[in-house]
């Protein structure tokens, strides 16, 4: 009975849990009360021509990250069918995407001791995925997502669509015996390794390659609405599958892939309990929070473009928790990470989808196909076994020209300094570095260049006019009282910014006639701990010299910062409380001259002077 009122308890604050983050568990419940005939319809007929471009887009994205192709199918069911039940865009669709897939290749490029083990340690990657996307959804993770540069990912992609089209020449070119691929660690000696090769390429698969290319990208501009990916597999495998299958004239050699049977659809559970696990989870964290991350920025960017057609409104927080609960899916399905899939989710509206559960039909439509083929194991015929290699390497070089947005690159380059430097550093690090390395190398660059104008607090001397107003001090105007300086601060004083604030005051303190300086922080925001004590440096720096600081117009914020860090006895000492003496004079919301008026009066105090009429405006209308 304790048991159960503790699950029940549990169940409970789960749920009042979600209430309060506004991610709601399962949002497709109301989708469903509303659900009818004609939306089933078109959400029906949308998720067909959706699974035209998602099942060989799957099939090629596990090519890319160097996986059995079946990875790549079980990601698509099963995200595309999770994902709608807790996201919160109607036409999001979810499955492998380029930058992920290439990611999962970069790290088990890097690490050759790991890549026999690829297929097992997938899934345990994608657990982990998973477990960090959904805890970044409840923590509202996804909205500091708005804080990274679009130039990092713009970066990112590109590098990212190079080293895919240099990747994915091999098996173009017949190259696979001749360059080790995960021996070349980075693209320079990728590079390297393939000019090297080029001697040994294998003329067959270069022409079934820059054929079924040809024929794509033909298809791509005349007839820009077919399913062109789709259409470009079908005809290579018509054209080219007989010929290597039955091993006529030269194709005899050309490879193709191999049928997947039912056994490798089956549920495969990631290996937690073994005696290496965390060692496999220290390995794999920093990959899998590169991708966690990747996966929910794509999303959140989808969502977004999704929105601004749809007129929706896009719950970031809502989509990541849904590419969290997908991967956690996936995992135990075993397939690979998923994330949302723009061009996927884009044709998905384009078709006439009306619902979220569009998603899922074509998860369902995905999944017939992959029993199709498990099934054809034992036919004549296998029906992967037409697929060449290299037809399907040429169209992952052709996909992966259109990650080149020569729009978006453009404004980056043109923009600012600072976005074109983010751009260039990514794009650099993604061919020097390994991709989940250089994703948050982007960022942190792109963080870096906007603390660096962040952490510039606006400081500027002010005086009373006649009428009493605050009013800005002239270049030559002297101030009313030469000993005493009102100097007011405006934006954020957070770590990045204290150094700055601090030299500053310094610089206007080295004035011989200044004796007392009156910081205005009506208008200054987020004090940490980092300049409470810069403030703290400043205050004894000044007493030193026998100068005194007051604070006037501080926010309850600001109050509280100093009170709870301790500062405020410092700034108080020497005050007569029992006098009503005080170096700190709040904000008062009725006039806000009023603080800086009381702190020009305990100035004159200080100085042992009343030289100054005083008059402050007051506006009764604001009371």
């Amino acid at each position: 009975m304790k048991l159960l009122r503790n699950l029940t308890k549990a169940m409970l604050n789960t749920r009042k849990f979600f209430a309060t983050e506004h991610v709601r568990l399962l949002p497709c419940v109301g989708t469903l009360r509303r659900y009818n005939p004609t939306k089933f319809f078109n959400d029906a007929r949308a998720a067909a021509n959706v699974t035209m471009l998602a099942l060989p887009q799957a099939i090629a994205h596990a090519t890319i990250a160097g996986l059995p192709i079946v990875y790549g199918i079980l990601s698509s069911v099963i995200a595309a069918i999770v994902a709608p039940l807790f996201a919160g865009s109607r036409y999001t669709i979810l499955g492998t995407t380029n930058a992920t897939a290439f990611m999962l290749f970069s790290f088990f490029s890097v690490n050759p001791a790991l890549a026999g083990r690829a297929s097992e340690l997938v899934m345990l990657l994608t657990l982990m995925v998973g477990l960090i996307a959904v805890a970044g959804a409840m923590l509202r993770v996804a909205d500091l997502l708005q804080y990274v540069s679009r130039s990092v990912l713009v970066g990112y992609i590109v590098g990212a669509a190079v080293l895919i089209m240099t990747n994915q020449l091999i098996p173009m070119l017949g190259l696979d015996k001749f360059v080790d691929i995960h021996a070349a660690t980075s693209f320079a000696s990728l590079l390297i390794a393939l000019m090297k090769a080029l001697r040994h390429t294998d003329w067959v698969s270069m022409a079934i390659g820059v054929t079924t290319l040809a024929g794509y990208g033909a298809m791509r501009k005349w007839r820009p609405k077919w399913p062109a990916f789709a259409l470009s597999v079908m005809l290579a495998s018509v054209l080219f599958g007989p010929l290597i299958r039955f091993g006529i004239g030269p194709f005899a050699h050309a490879e193709t892939f191999v049928t997947f049977g039912f056994g490798d659809l089956a549920p495969k559970l990631p290996r937690l309990f073994h005696q290496g696990v965390f060692n496999d989870i220290s390995t794999l964290l920093g990959v899998a929070l590169a991708i966690a991350f990747l996966a929910s920025l794509e999303n959140t960017l989808m969502s977004k473009t999704l929105a601004a057609r749809t007129e929706e409104r896009a719950d970031v927080n809502q989509d990541m928790f849904s590419v969290g609960m997908a991967n956690l899916a996936s995992a135990l399905g075993g397939g690979m990470p998923a994330s949302g899939s723009l061009n996927r989710s884009m044709l998905n509206h384009e078709s006439g989808a009306l619902t979220r559960f569009s998603s899922m039909f074509c998860g369902f439509y995905t999944l017939v196909f992959a029993l199709l083929i498990a099934a054809s194991v034992g036919w004549v015929v296998p029906l992967i076994d037409f697929l060449p290699r290299a037809a399907l390497a040429g169209l992952i070089i052709g996909q992966s020209c259109s990650l080149f947005n020569g729009r978006h690159i453009k404004i980056c380059l043109r923009s600012t300094g600072d976005d074109a430097s983010v751009l260039v550093i990514t794009f650099l690090a993604t061919l020097l570095a390994p991709l989940h390395v250089a994703i948050f190398l982007g960022v942190a660059i792109s963080i870096t260049l906007f603390l660096r104008k962040a952490s510039r607090p606006y400081l500027i001397e002010y005086e009373f006019n006649e009428v009493g107003e605050l009013r800005e001090m002239g270049e030559k105007r002297k101030r009313p009282i030469p000993a005493i300086s009102i100097v007011h601060v405006e934006g954020d004083l957070f770590f990045g910014a204290a150094e700055l604030f601090r030299t500053q005051i310094q610089r206007t303190i080295a004035d011989p006639q200044l004796k007392v300086i009156i910081l205005r922080l009506k208008n200054a925001r987020h004090l940490d701990a980092t300049s409470v004590m810069a403030l703290e440096d400043l205050i004894l720096f000044m007493r030193e010299r026998h100068l005194s600081l007051l604070v006037s117009g501080a926010s309850s914020e600001v109050y509280r910062v100093l009170k709870k860090s301790g500062i405020l006895e410092t700034l108080q000492a020497g005050c007569d409380r029992e006098a009503g003496q005080s170096n700190l004079f709040l904000n008062a919301p009725s006039n806000p001259n009023l603080s800086t008026r009381d702190a020009l009066k305990r100035a004159q105090q200080l100085l042992g002077t009343n030289q100054a009429d005083i008059r402050i405006f007051y506006d009764p209308t604001k009371s």
